[in-house]
């Protein structure tokens, strides 16, 4: 199994091609890179940021995979330094044949955008988001993708309408993050276009930067070892619990969450 992971590389702070890289090479899948831009640390938590975008290097290092022949297993796009690369990652198409297109939106959260990103953004997205086989946003995502007003805690009803039109705009399977239930627990949603199924477990009320990717990795390496979207998602929500809860009194660690320390117990599990 191979794939490419089209997104950032924030030098300092555990996320995007920094947890992508780890998570899904312990799953036993051999992850190949495409690079949007280079951050000196990533865009939360961290103020006067470096930021190089790579835009202009992409095209060629899509030729020269060409030139050799190169393919993949599947493609997981996570953040994108600006609109433009947006027509870059739906080229990957090229490069994976029929297997899975999986889109981490990675725009925003909290009901707001990340530090950089604007409504043209989100707008460039869509058509990333909507051609996926599986999409992975949170609540944010989700309504900004949708143009609907932000919803901080929807009823379940609300979730599956969510849920349902983003699968009518194109997307094949998705998963909606970020939900929570009545005893405050905070969970997911999946919804392949025949069924919903839910899954909750406690909520840490500490707020650490990068579960989203860390998320989005794990989720992507166990779904390629054979398991369904559900329980794939299901297995990456219980690994980012852990790794929230082994981070947690680490003084100074909001950057990111320990995820290494937890990886033998994730591999043990499945």
């Amino acid at each position: 199994m191979k794939i490419v992971s089209m997104q950032d590389v924030s030098c300092y702070g555990q996320c995007s091609l920094t947890v992508a890289l780890p998570i899904c090479s312990a799953l036993g899948v051999e992850t190949a890179i495409l690079p949007t831009a280079i951050l000196s640390t990533h865009t939360s938590g961290f103020q006067g940021f470096t930021f190089r975008d790579l835009s202009s290097d992409l095209e060629g290092i899509l030729a020269h995979w060409k030139k050799e022949g190169i393919s993949f297993s599947a493609a997981y796009t996570g953040y994108l330094g600006n609109e433009s690369e947006v027509d870059i990652a739906l080229r990957l198409r090229e490069f994976i044949g029929q297997g899975p297109f999986i889109v981490d939106p990675a725009f925003g959260d909290h009901g707001c955008l990340y530090p950089g990103f604007d409504a043209d953004y989100v707008k460039a997205m869509r058509r990333l988001c909507f051609s996926s086989d599986i999409l992975l946003p949170n609540l944010t995502e989700a309504c900004a993708l949708l143009g609907i007003p932000y919803l901080e805690k929807p009823s379940l009803e609300q979730a599956k309408a969510i849920a349902f039109s983003l699968k009518e705009k194109g997307a094949k399977t998705i998963v909606l993050k970020g939900l929570s239930d009545e005893e405050g627990n905070i969970g997911l949603l999946v919804y392949d276009g025949k069924e919903f199924q839910t899954y909750f477990h406690e909520r840490i009320s500490t707020n650490f930067h990068g579960t989203g990717d860390v998320f989005a990795s794990t989720f992507v390496g166990v779904y390629l070892k054979g398991y369904s979207a559900f329980e794939a998602a299901k297995k990456a929500g219980d690994f980012t619990l852990a790794c929230i809860k082994k981070t947690l009194g680490k003084e100074g660690h909001l950057y990111g969450v320990c995820f290494e320390e937890c990886l033998p117990s994730l591999l043990a599990s499945l």
